[in-house]
């Protein structure tokens, strides 16, 4: 078998050899043989590398690179080779001189403004005309408002641009060739005015009437001549400007207008730029009043008064607010003040010539002063004497939890008439009973220990007057 295949493949190779001699000797492309049946065999590694990234391509005899001349390709290296043979081309007729002259002359694109950036074709058409009013960058550039806010520098790097690169000169005229007559007309009425135009209109009179225009005065420049009686009305009409602007065409911008002369000179009259006018000076020596001074200079009787009746009666409504919050700090201040000297530690004694008693807490001093006080819980409906949150947590102690009250014999009892028992020394005093209070006694209400102090002077005075009274 394997001497047959070896057979094989040496006839195939000595008729390929024969084939390709004459195609070669003729120099044609060699046709390769086709068959319609479909051989299908494994590629190698190398052949799969080869046939995924190398374009097909015949080398001379015929033969490919990377393959053995012994090897006939696949029907699918036949489709890949059909297909990377480009088609024969007819070579394109050479046209004439002339012809190609006429091409070239087409072909060349025609010439389009190209954009300038941030300067754009008004910005430059401006500042051409407000430096050759002006012949000051700093002066344009504080007084022309430009499309951008442009910098100092970036005006003066514009306008050597224009004078001296080619380019950009040449880019900025085509686009200032562009504009439309209205907007040049608009751009050419922002134009500043020299100095020769505001020194004649600066000579205008501002108070006396209409005058005429003369030449030089005494070889100066042209002056102003007003008359010597003042006329109605101290503004000038637009026909003296138009005067003016015909007897000086050659000082005003060309685009000048009587109007434009006029809202111009109003704008001088304002900063006092005209000759008639005269600015008063500071006075020397004296010093210049400030707001502060000329506000207590005004008489505030001299003011008209506006009564505003919404106005008086909210305040009216919130003074009566503040009395009463005032009212009501003034009755809690002894409250207050057991807090304070708990914390302060100066606390003042515990009886006086009022305090019949004392209910002293770890946090505040209750003071007894008169013969029945009530105990419990203080909120905005019930208002009572002895309030318990002063001490700590009170909410499981009622409203009204009892009354202390001083008999006529000098005796205290305490009666319990809320939910919870009151204990004194231990033991409890349920609801709707009373036990009585001894001096150091322990009073527990709601885990809120007190001890209860008696003023054992001023009690037995109240026993000796209670004894005279029985006797009598």
């Amino acid at each position: 078998m394997a001497s047959g295949a070896t057979s094989r493949s040496e006839d195939e190779e000595s008729l390929a050899g024969l084939k390709r001699g004459p195609a070669a000797a003729s120099g044609a492309v060699p046709k390769r043989r086709s068959s319609s049946r479909f051989i299908k065999r494994k590629k190698f590694d190398d052949e799969l590398v080869e046939s995924s990234l190398a374009k097909p391509s015949r080398a001379k005899g015929g033969a490919e690179p990377g393959r053995c001349s012994g090897s006939e390709p696949s029907s699918s290296e036949k489709k890949k080779v059909s297909k990377a043979v480009p088609a024969p081309v007819a070579p394109s007729p050479v046209p004439a001189p002339g012809l190609a002259k006429r091409l070239k002359k087409s072909k060349q694109p025609v010439p389009v403004t190209k954009d300038l950036g941030r300067w754009k074709p008004a910005d430059d058409l401006l500042l051409i005309n407000a430096v050759l009013q002006t012949n000051d960058l700093s002066a344009v550039h504080l007084g022309v408002k430009f499309s951008c806010r442009f910098t100092l520098r970036e005006v003066q790097e514009r306008w050597y641009a224009l004078l001296y690169d080619p380019v950009i000169s040449k880019l900025a005229c085509q686009a200032m060739r562009q504009l439309h007559p209205e907007a040049i007309a608009a751009i050419q009425s922002k134009v500043l005015f020299s100095k020769a135009e505001e020194l004649l209109l600066s000579r205008v009179g501002s108070v006396r009437g209409n005058g005429s225009w003369r030449g030089g005065c005494s070889g100066g420049p042209p002056c102003y001549v007003t008359p010597l009686a003042p006329l109605q009305g101290s503004q000038p009409s637009l026909d003296t400007f138009q005067d003016l602007l015909h007897k000086h065409p050659d000082v005003f911008y060309p685009s000048r207008t009587a109007k434009a002369l006029q809202l111009h000179w109003q704008l001088m009259k304002q900063y006092y730029l005209l000759e008639d006018q005269t600015v008063q000076p500071l006075p020397k020596g004296d010093q210049v009043l400030n707001f502060s001074d000329a506000e207590d200079m005004v008489d505030d009787s001299k003011l008209k008064d506006v009564r505003d009746e919404v106005l008086e009666h909210e305040l009216t409504v919130a003074d009566r607010r503040q009395k009463r919050e005032i009212r009501q700090l003034e009755q809690e201040l002894h409250k207050w003040q057991v807090l304070v000297d708990s914390i302060t530690g100066m606390s003042s004694p515990d009886f006086d010539s009022q305090t019949l008693a004392v209910l002293r807490g770890r946090m505040v001093r209750y003071l007894m002063r008169s013969r029945e006080i009530t105990l419990g819980r203080a909120t905005k409906d019930n208002q009572i004497d002895v309030d318990l949150a002063l001490e700590g947590p009170a909410w499981k102690i009622s409203r009204k939890q009892g009354v202390i009250k001083l008999k006529n014999n000098g005796d205290f009892f305490i009666a319990n008439e809320g939910r919870r028992p009151i204990y004194v020394d231990g033991r409890p005093v349920l609801s709707g009973s009373k036990w009585k209070l001894n001096n150091n006694s322990v009073v527990e209400i709601a885990s809120l220990r007190f001890v209860f102090l008696i003023n054992q002077d001023l009690i037995a005075l109240i026993k000796a007057e209670a004894a005279k009274l029985a006797q009598q």
